[in-house]
């Protein structure tokens, strides 16, 4: 019973992340608008679709660990003792270290699972299509249930957007063939620095760019 009783807080503390996930990305990223360097770091990730690490991902993590420690170890505790406090506690970070990494690999690798190609879908649909929709990254339960999902058969890549998604785009910058199912190139290639700043100004107020 003791183990079940683990085995259930430590997958409580996994989804309680995923919950979080959603809240943080939709009102502490998208709803503030770049207020604040969370938001700012964030939008400024929009208006490329490239992906690499950085110093505000080392204190991401220490603020993860701190609130898993602080929060809900204590909260565990005085609902079922250590039992519930410590895999509480760890299902934390358990959950946003998949958080990372499936949004690392989403801008960094092709699908090669059907979970996989969903989060792609559903998240590059949050990038160039609704970005004030599909605020789960890692599960979609929470935008079903909060009235936030959107799920178009093909989702619309802008060419001069696709920058960084090596997976997604052969040498010469045309879609990949096996992706077709579910992507689609739209625009032209290349940007001057009124369509940077449109670009820009559009992430910022999380509006979808321009083809």
């Amino acid at each position: 019973m003791t183990a079940v009783v683990a085995v259930l807080s430590l997958a409580v503390g996994i989804n309680l992340w995923f919950l979080f996930e959603y809240l943080l990305h939709r009102f502490a990223m998208h709803y503030l608008h770049g207020k604040g360097m969370m938001s700012r770091e964030h939008l400024e990730h929009h208006v490329q679709a490239g992906w690499s690490f950085s110093y505000t991902h080392i204190l991401s993590w220490l603020g993860v660990g701190l609130v898993g420690g602080a929060i809900w170890l204590p909260v565990g505790y005085l609902i079922g003792g250590w039992t519930v406090g410590i895999p509480l506690a760890i299902g934390w970070p358990i959950g946003y270290a998949f958080y990372e990494y499936e949004h690392a690999m989403c801008h960094l690798q092709p699908p090669r699972t059907r979970y996989q190609r969903w989060v792609r879908k559903h998240h590059f649909q949050h990038h160039f299509g609704s970005p004030m929709d599909n605020q789960g990254v890692s599960v979609g339960w929470w935008d079903v249930l909060f009235g936030t999902n959107d799920a178009p058969d093909i989702v619309r890549v802008p060419r001069r957007m696709a920058a960084g998604l090596d997976w997604l785009i052969d040498e010469d910058g045309e879609l990949r063939p096996e992706f077709a199912d579910d992507y689609e190139l739209v625009g032209s290639y290349g940007t001057d620095e009124r369509q940077a700043g449109i670009d820009r100004a559009k992430a910022f107020a999380s509006i979808a760019p321009d083809a």
